[in-house]
């Protein structure tokens, strides 16, 4: 087990040249957070594990072996940009990007120029840290709007997945209605940058 500022995860470093992060944001009393593109031959071993754990369900690859996950995200990346997320340095979290005209969303909602899709994966934890997971959150957010052509952030989570449907509405995701997808049953959810600031700002006065 790894201890790192109080928290203590299955997941080891992987290595990985400093020069590869594409984003990285410090927040105080919580820690640095970074992303890079991912590794598939180093960091498939990893999301094997992650997504072998109960919490992990609505990931959809809970049966897979570790050939059929780094078979899963070599379909991935050829229309999505996969990136992992780092924790003062360790592996942490997974951020899939896509372009909704490109997913099978796209036969569900009318796609707007500038709309990004997105999935996150963060890794167990035992002894959790105040703050931790909205720190992921809002340092993706971050990172997905800081292209400026990205309008909107379009998600589709399970709808059984009430945690991140919470998650979502903190961070200024507007439902829009409930989704019969031919693999699950889903909420569709926007939020607009407009929203996402309005969103912090609330935070801020809390």
């Amino acid at each position: 087990m790894t201890n790192t500022n109080n928290i203590e995860t299955d997941i080891k470093p992987t290595s990985f040249r400093k020069e590869s992060v594409v984003f990285s944001k410090k927040i105080p009393t919580v820690g640095l957070f970074e992303l890079r593109p991912i590794n598939l031959e180093e960091d498939c071993v990893m999301i094997h594990q992650w997504v072998q754990k109960d919490y992990a369900i609505y990931w959809e690859m809970t049966n897979f072996t570790l050939n059929e996950v780094k078979s899963a995200y070599q379909n991935i990346i050829e229309k999505a940009q996969v990136y992992i997320g780092l924790y003062n340095g360790e592996m942490t979290f997974l951020l899939e990007c896509y372009h909704p005209k490109e997913d099978i969303i796209s036969k569900y909602y009318n796609v707007e120029e500038g709309d990004k899709g997105m999935h996150i994966l963060v890794a167990p934890t035992e002894k959790p840290i105040t703050g931790f997971t909205w720190a992921v959150f809002t340092t993706i957010l971050d990172f997905i709007f800081k292209d400026e052509n990205t309008k909107r952030i379009v998600v589709e989570p399970d709808a059984r997945n009430h945690k991140i449907h919470q998650l979502n509405k903190k961070a200024g995701f507007v439902f829009q209605k409930v989704l019969e997808l031919p693999h699950k049953k889903a909420h569709l959810e926007f939020c607009t940058r407009e929203d996402y600031n309005h969103a912090l700002k609330a935070q801020e006065k809390n």
